[in-house]
């Protein structure tokens, strides 16, 4: 996945980083295995506040004090990036697994996107993806600054006296990270615990990534867009008619139909418009939202000029066909023929959607 910085809202979604070497990471697609026999913890100072939320779901609001007593694992995440969604099936079985042996699992949901700053949004992103432990609205990113945290996502791990022990930037080492929580709670004088380590198959977007991934994640929007391939450019905040680029090279991507670009995201002004991007994965998602007063968008979805068929995702039909009714991410192509370099391509039949970010796994 790309590593992008700039501005908090340009923060990097990791793969996995798991090592410090000279200020610079080395990052690491690693998949899930056994818990680590050896954890180091150190002491990385005080639990921050948490008293920065815009608001709390599934918890009265949480604090850095009512905590105390209790090993705390905060999670930072925002719900339509791909590699905050991978680790959740982890991050829910630990909550689970270790609840009565005095675990706490904090989510801490920090926006990316603009809309994911509204709270019914989030509570929406919450029951669709069955996540029942607390979670603090952090839209404004007060916790985010309190912790000085970088990444999506981020684990920070704490012991009954409010000190963090260890932290997990990314995806991936989650045997190593449930040793961390089995540790704490050991010190925090808990007993009998089942010391095996959670084996997980997911399924959907939550699943993990596939190993010959090629693509990074490309967004849409002018503030970080790249990659772009139609003719004649793209124009910034004004209504242009795209024509699609005619073969475009892998990694590429481009317009088709009248839309309108802004920041973060292209808006389709009139329908029929398309998106076309040469890619190498198994999945392709996109992030998208339905139109403003909320009416579905209906899509059809193309592999190499043709219907999906066994390669739809889970968003869209073999046909190709689906329909966009909240804003997130929408999983348009999981393939299960042989990986290698593909035209994908939605055509959206009904004005008024944005289109925000493309990720793959």
């Amino acid at each position: 996945m790309k590593c992008s910085f700039g501005s908090f809202l340009w923060i990097l979604c990791a793969v996995s980083v798991t090592v410090f070497i000279g200020g610079f990471m080395i990052l690491d697609s690693e998949k899930p295995v056994a818990a680590t026999a050896n954890v180091t913890l150190a002491d990385e100072g005080a639990l921050p506040d948490l008293g920065g939320a815009i608001g709390w779901l599934n918890s009265a609001p949480l604090s850095d004090k009512s905590l105390r007593g209790k090993v705390v694992l905060v999670d930072f995440w925002t719900y339509t990036c791909i590699n905050s969604l991978r680790p959740l099936p982890y991050v829910k079985s630990w909550a689970a697994k270790y609840k009565d042996a005095g675990l706490v699992v904090v989510g801490v949901h920090t926006p990316e996107f603009s809309f994911e700053k509204d709270r019914a949004n989030v509570e929406n992103a919450l029951r669709d993806l069955n996540v029942i432990y607390p979670v603090a609205v952090d839209s404004n990113y007060q916790i985010w600054q309190a912790f000085n945290n970088e990444y999506w996502p981020a684990q920070y791990f704490a012991d009954g006296t409010g000190r963090i022990r260890y932290h997990h930037f990314g995806e991936g080492d989650y045997g190593e990270c449930e040793r961390v929580i089995q540790e704490l709670l050991k010190e925090n004088g808990a007993t009998g615990l089942d010391q095996s380590a959670i084996s997980l198959s997911a399924d959907g977007v939550e699943a993990a990534p596939g190993g010959d991934v090629e693509s990074p994640e490309t967004y849409i929007g002018y503030r970080q867009a790249e990659r772009f391939a139609s003719p004649d450019g793209l124009v910034r905040d004004s209504r242009k008619v795209y024509s699609s680029p005619v073969t475009p090279d892998l990694n590429q991507w481009g317009l088709s139909g009248s839309w309108n670009v802004g920041e973060e995201s292209a808006l389709l002004e009139a329908a029929p418009g398309e998106i076309v991007f040469r890619f190498h994965s198994r999945d392709l998602n996109l992030v998208l939202a339905p139109t403003k007063d909320a009416k579905p968008v209906r899509f059809r979805v193309m592999l190499d000029g043709a219907a999906p068929g066994d390669n739809c995702g889970s968003d869209s039909a073999p046909d190709g066909t689906g329909s966009i009714r909240e804003p997130r991410l929408y999983q348009l192509i999981r393939q299960r023929d042989l990986i290698e370099d593909r035209t994908f391509e939605v055509e959206f039949l009904d004005p008024g959607v944005q289109a925000f970010a493309f990720t793959f796994g």
